[in-house]
């Protein structure tokens, strides 16, 4: 059944690959990924304007301003298409619009630690765990509110299961000659540990010794 008061959306167009990779540039960069709780956490859709829902195909659309959730997994989109599969799992279109990308944020296992990434459409699979960043797309792994990876490229998909990245280049990669780019930050050395204050410094009166007996000489 499809709520009355919604208008019916036509399915996002999804660029083919061949359109937008000259060439093919495959490079896998292992990083820390997604929240595993995220995987039993529900789905959340909201939306500013419009959307239809579709009981019987298991088909939700909506559009405008659209904010996707799912436990830490935060999408904003400007139409979003999803649809549920007859074995229970999900998997959502995302398109962005003139001068406003696809964004897509996910805490990691790692404590303070976090994906964020940026694309011109988005593909998000929960059966094969996985999400692709299509045209103009830009991945960056964060620690707190620092950037510790970035990966560029035409076309990135990210497998949450083996936490592998795959870039592809071609004309909608927005490096230069459509090229693929990583770019990985050192990590921080860790802080020199203090060294453990002397008895003086430390302010303890010296005391004398009630067990240890005065040599004799020899």
């Amino acid at each position: 059944m499809v709520c009355k008061n919604c208008a019916a959306m036509q399915k996002p167009h999804l660029l083919p690959l061949r359109s937008i990779t000259l060439g093919l540039a495959l490079l896998a960069v292992p990083m820390a990924w997604a929240e595993k709780a995220d995987r039993l956490k529900p789905l959340n859709i909201v939306s500013e304007r419009q959307g239809s829902i579709d009981l019987v195909n298991q088909r939700t659309e909506f559009i405008g301003d659209v904010v996707l959730t799912k436990g830490t997994l935060l999408l904003r989109a400007e139409k979003v298409d999803v649809r549920e599969t007859s074995d229970g799992y999900y998997q959502a279109y995302a398109n962005g619009q003139p001068g406003k990308q696809v964004s897509f944020r996910q805490a990691s296992d790692t404590q303070g630690e976090s994906i964020q990434g940026a694309a011109d459409q988005l593909e998000y699979d929960t059966r094969a765990d996985t999400v692709r960043f299509i045209g103009n797309a830009v991945v960056r792994h964060m620690r707190g509110s620092a950037v510790a990876n970035e990966v560029t490229g035409a076309v990135i998909v990210f497998d949450n299961r083996s936490e592998v990245f795959t870039l592809e280049a071609g004309q909608a990669s927005p490096y230069p000659n459509g090229r693929v780019r990583v770019v990985m930050m050192p990590r921080p050395e860790p802080a020199a540990s203090a060294p453990a204050p002397s008895t003086a410094a430390s302010g303890i009166p010296l005391r004398p010794s009630t067990t240890l007996q005065p040599r004799k000489p020899s």
